[in-house]
């Protein structure tokens, strides 16, 4: 791995390595959330259109890509992340935007293999997910109880990656990481939360970035084969 930093802000991360290229973007519509993201300024599809070269959205549901193209948006494809061999586009891009989409797989694997096709030798694959070891998770799930039945998670994700973790599934599928670094909470959401878990969150990242909400993972192909 040639670099390693500590924490950055999600949105703006994907966004400065995303401006002027060729980019596309997985899991583009954020559906259900479409329209409330789009009234509310926050829809990161909507964001990247300002700033690459070139936009290309995958997703795999309907009614969010229909709302897109009420909004005028082109070059969208409706895409199951586990049979990419299935989407009829033959292009590859310059950097692909997989953000919080791994935890919602049921083979990341297949993820992996699928999305090559549209890789070529300098393509970037930037990984987001949420940090298995994130304080708040950590702090909220504790003082829960209920046996541990009653946990801060996320009703579709089936998996937590670490930097080990997600190292792993990536190397297993010949990616090598270029870049690993941990996100904050974000800007976005901090309005939105209780204040003691924003203090809680601050001092315990400048102790320990590891404890973060979430990691990224800026990968390669170790070779086009």
């Amino acid at each position: 791995m040639s670099k390693k930093i500590g924490v950055v802000q999600r949105i703006d991360f994907i966004k400065e390595i995303s401006s002027g290229k060729k980019v596309l973007h997985l899991g583009c519509t954020n559906y259900p959330y479409t329209e409330d993201s789009i009234k509310n300024e926050m829809l990161l599809h909507f964001d990247l259109k300002k700033t690459a070269k070139e936009l290309y959205g995958f997703d795999f549901d309907q009614a969010g890509l229909d709302i897109l193209y009420k909004y005028g948006t082109e070059k969208l494809y409706r895409a199951d992340l586990e049979k990419l061999e299935d989407v009829n586009l033959n292009e590859t891009f310059d950097v692909i935007i997989a953000g919080e989409i791994i935890e919602h797989l049921s083979n990341p694997g297949l993820f992996l293999k699928g999305i090559k096709r549209f890789m070529h030798s300098k393509t970037a694959l930037v990984i987001t997910t949420i940090n298995a070891y994130g304080i708040l998770r950590f702090l909220l799930y504790g003082l829960r109880g209920k046996g541990g039945a009653n946990e801060p998670v996320h009703p579709d994700h089936v998996a937590y990656y670490s930097y080990k973790t997600l190292s792993l599934v990536l190397q297993r599928e010949n990616f090598r990481v270029e870049n690993f670094c941990f996100y904050d909470i974000g800007n976005e959401h901090r309005p939105f939360n209780r204040g003691v878990y924003n203090f809680i969150n601050d001092m315990s990242i400048k102790i320990s970035p590891q404890m973060a909400d979430g990691v990224i993972a800026v990968c390669m192909l170790n070779d086009k084969n």
